[in-house]
């Protein structure tokens, strides 16, 4: 893939020049700063603008200031950190790399971010030990999230017109995010769920489908394989909430394998096998993996897609439901 050069370099400064055309006559400096410096959000640029790390012909400018075109807006300013977080040396599973973003497929057990109860061992560390750079860059440059439990593919950002160029296509639903899950009940068929998802009315540590006062969610589903009581499943997200695909799926009555918080009691399918028994009791996480991962590269605009295969305990799952139950 064929990368062009940008402007933003990855040092712990920035310094740009542009000029403001002339048909940006009357517009306030910081829509036209927008404008110019494409690769850096409007919210940056007016704090540059305050900071004085943004002038105009060498003049500090406020941000509602007009400008009559044809001024040399100029950017100098050191980065500074975005967080106290601390460089871990956490093995990553990088399956892409370039100057501008990784594709990481996340292990099960590892915490994206650190809060609290998890303030070291958590993804974040790790992208700041493998990239130093990254501590410049607003969450270290995750853009999105996976829970700790579920597997696969995550992108982050390694500068700052990456991380602007992914947050706007998360916005706009333009990511493409895949999934495979393997859910209880068996499903006649695929759909779409199209349910508003908040925060829970009396579990404040659990999202729920909430009705009018939830954040629009919609979650389509395919049937990939059905079994005696457990149905293989591939699921595309449109918008992207806090739990999403575990919530809807159970919803509609078709929890996630080893979902504990949505879930509710493992209920073991009637003669099940004691190796199968084994097997479900033993799952002790959500059965979601990001399995399809597809984006605009920030930088080329060419569109790539990165695909990863099950993990060995997903795997391993579906090859005893493929048995149908019989004698093993």
């Amino acid at each position: 893939m064929r990368i062009q050069t940008t402007e933003i370099i990855m040092t712990d400064s920035i310094k740009l020049e542009k000029t403001v055309p002339l048909t940006s006559c009357g517009m306030r400096l910081d829509q036209v700063a927008s404008d110019v410096f494409s690769g850096l959000s409007r919210s940056r640029l007016q704090a540059l603008i305050k900071k004085g790390d943004l002038l105009v012909d060498g003049n500090l400018f406020r941000p509602k200031d007009k400008l009559q075109g044809g001024e040399l807006l100029s950017i100098n300013t050191v980065l500074e950190s975005e967080g106290e977080w601390q460089p871990e040396a956490i093995s990553l599973d990088i399956v892409f790399e370039d100057e501008y973003i990784i594709v990481v497929n996340k292990q099960a057990g590892l915490v994206v971010h650190p809060a609290a109860g998890n303030y070291t061992g958590t993804l974040l560390n790790g992208i700041l030990h493998h990239s130093p750079f990254n501590e410049h860059i607003p969450r270290a440059g995750i853009v999105h999230r996976l829970d700790k439990d579920t597997t696969g593919l995550m992108v982050v950002a390694k500068t700052l017109e990456a991380h602007y160029s992914l947050v706007k296509q998360l916005q706009s639903r333009s990511i493409t995010r895949e999934y495979q899950a393997i859910t209880q009940g068996v499903m006649i068929g695929g759909g779409t769920i199209n349910k508003p998802i908040g925060r829970h009315p009396k579990v404040r540590t659990k999202m729920a489908v909430v009705g009018d006062n939830g954040k629009d969610s919609v979650t389509h589903f395919k049937v990939i394989e059905r079994f005696d009581h457990h149905t293989f499943i591939r699921v595309k997200l449109e918008t992207g909430r806090t739990h999403q695909i575990r919530v809807h799926m159970s919803h509609i009555g078709y929890p996630l394998v080893g979902d504990s918080v949505y879930g509710g009691r493992m209920k073991l399918p009637k003669g099940v096998t004691s190796r199968i028994n084994e097997a479900l009791r033993g799952f002790s996480r959500q059965a979601l993996h990001s399995s399809i991962l597809g984006l605009m590269h920030p930088i080329s605009n060419e569109y790539i897609q990165w695909e990863v295969a099950l993990p060995a305990d997903l795997s391993s799952l579906l090859d005893l439901l493929k048995l149908k139950f019989k004698d093993i």
